[in-house]
């Protein structure tokens, strides 16, 4: 699946504690998520350019995530620092890690799918809200996009407005492969939690169940 430009959501927020890692997809780019001491986000390349372990094996120390293989060590813009097998080395400035521009929003981490140091167009303003849990959906993007449109409404900020169990609420989508699509629920008025987790669950199933879904997602 081919890389549309543009701000996904790719965590809920309070998943990522300080001093924490996650992986996670974006159309299929391994992703690595994770939160310095300072509780700043970020969100890169799930890859160490040495042996290409995957840094969210790895470990948050201070202000730099160290892969699980060797040790070495990334401050927060992705240069190494640190290579424990050679202490006294001057760490070439080469060896760096894939970075992405992170933001976050409603209880959301959001990252731009455009690689570079350029910063990106900011992302849309998103409303106010509580971000609930994230729940994935064994199809693609546009088949849980045409599913969502039938009682959502598309906001200008990307996500999906309606209600869940009588509460408004707002979905973001994710597609994190080519046939599998992360909903993320924010919560955009009070009601209970439990009862629009449950209802999401509900609309994940109905989605799945759908057989024009099945049919697009066997394409």
């Amino acid at each position: 699946m081919s890389l549309a430009e543009g701000w996904y959501a790719v965590a809920v927020a309070d998943d990522i504690e300080p001093g924490t890692s996650a992986g996670t997809r974006l159309f299929d780019q391994e992703l690595v998520v994770w939160r310095d001491l300072a509780g700043v986000s970020h969100v890169w390349e799930d890859r160490c350019p040495h042996r290409g372990m995957r840094l969210s094996f790895g470990f948050v120390r201070g202000n730099h995530i160290a892969c699980l293989y060797h040790g070495w060590a990334y401050d927060t813009a992705g240069q190494c620092r640190a290579i424990p097998a050679h202490p006294d080395l001057a760490v070439p400035e080469t060896i760096k890690v894939a970075t992405y521009h992170a933001a976050e929003a409603a209880g959301l981490i959001f990252v731009h799918s455009a690689l570079g140091a350029e910063a990106p167009p900011p992302p849309a303003p998103v409303p106010s809200g509580r971000a609930l849990r994230s729940l994935y959906v064994d199809l693609p993007l546009r088949s849980v996009a045409a599913e969502l449109s039938k009682g959502f409404t598309r906001q200008d900020d990307g996500s999906y407005a309606g209600t869940l169990a009588g509460v408004p609420v707002l979905i973001f989508l994710q597609p994190f492969t080519a046939s599998r699509t992360a909903l993320h629920l924010v919560l955009a008025g009070p009601g209970d939690a439990v009862a629009v987790s449950a209802a999401g669950e509900a609309l994940r199933n109905s989605f799945e169940a759908a057989p024009h879904s099945v049919l697009e997602a066997a394409e």
